[in-house]
C-alpha cells in the first residue's frame, strides 16, 4: 500500500498513525532509540524543527501550541492539527519554501518530502520508547530506503542520521530502513522484558 500522493492527505494518514502511538504512551520520560532522547524528545523534535524551517524560509507560520514539557500529547495534537490546516489551505499550494540546503520548493512538497517522512520514521522511535509494536507500511519503507540509499553520503554528512546499523539483507524492510537511519531494529527500552 502506498501513501496518498497529495501532501495534505499523506500528512493526514502519517500524522494520524503517529497520533495513535502518542495515545499509547504511558511514560514520557522513557528512553527512546535515539541516543540521549526520551519519548517526549521525539515529540519535541517533530514540533520544533518544522516551525523553525518555515520561519527561516517561507511566509507560513504555525501557531504555538502547548509546551511539550507540560503535555507532550497535547503539544503533538495541536501541532499536527496546525500542519494539517496549513496543508489543507488552498493558498498554501502557491507558497514556496526557500532554503540554502534544499533550494526552492513548493511549500506542500517540502513539508511532504522532509517533515511528513520524518514523522513516518519517528513513529517507530516513539512506539519503541513506549513499548508499543508498530508496523510501518512496507511499501513506503522500501520507497524511502531506495530514495535515501542513493544519497547516503549527503544524509550522513548532514548530521541528521547516525551511523548505519548493520541489518541482514533479508531482514524485513522496516528493519532495514531503521538500520539505515541509525537505529538498531532490535532496540527495546532497558526495562522491557
Amino acid at each position: 500500500m502506498a501513501l496518498p500522493e497529495s501532501p495534505d492527505e499523506c500528512h493526514r494518514v502519517v500524522a494520524g498513525a503517529f497520533t495513535d502511538v502518542v495515545a499509547g504512551v504511558a511514560d514520557w520520560d522513557a528512553p527512546a532509540p535515539v541516543e540521549g532522547w526520551a519519548a517526549r524528545d521525539v515529540v519535541d523534535h517533530l514540533t520544533t524543527w518544522l516551525p523553525a524551517l518555515l520561519d527561516g524560509g517561507s511566509d507560513a507560520r504555525l501557531p504555538a501550541g502547548p509546551p511539550v514539557e507540560a503535555d507532550p500529547a497535547a503539544a503533538w495534537r495541536a501541532h499536527a492539527a496546525a500542519v494539517q490546516e496549513l496543508l489543507d489551505d488552498p493558498r498554501t499550494a502557491s507558497k514556496l519554501l526557500s532554503n540554502p540546503h534544499i533550494g526552492e520548493l513548493p511549500l506542500p512538497t517540502a513539508i511532504d518530502r522532509f517533515y511528513t517522512s520524518d514523522v513516518f520514521m519517528h513513529t517507530w522511535d516513539l512506539a519503541r520508547a513506549s513499548g508499543q509494536e508498530v508496523r510501518l507500511d512496507p511499501d513506503v519503507c522500501a520507497e524511502m530506503l531506495a530514495g535515501m540509499s542513493g544519497m547516503e553520503d549527503v544524509l550522513r554528512g548532514s548530521g541528521q542520521y547516525g551511523p548505519r546499523v548493520d541489518v541482514r539483507d533479508d531482514a524485513p524492510v522496516q528493519d532495514r530502513l531503521m538500520g539505515f537511519i541509525g537505529r538498531d531494529p532490535a532496540w527495546r527500552p532497558p526495562n522491557a522484558s
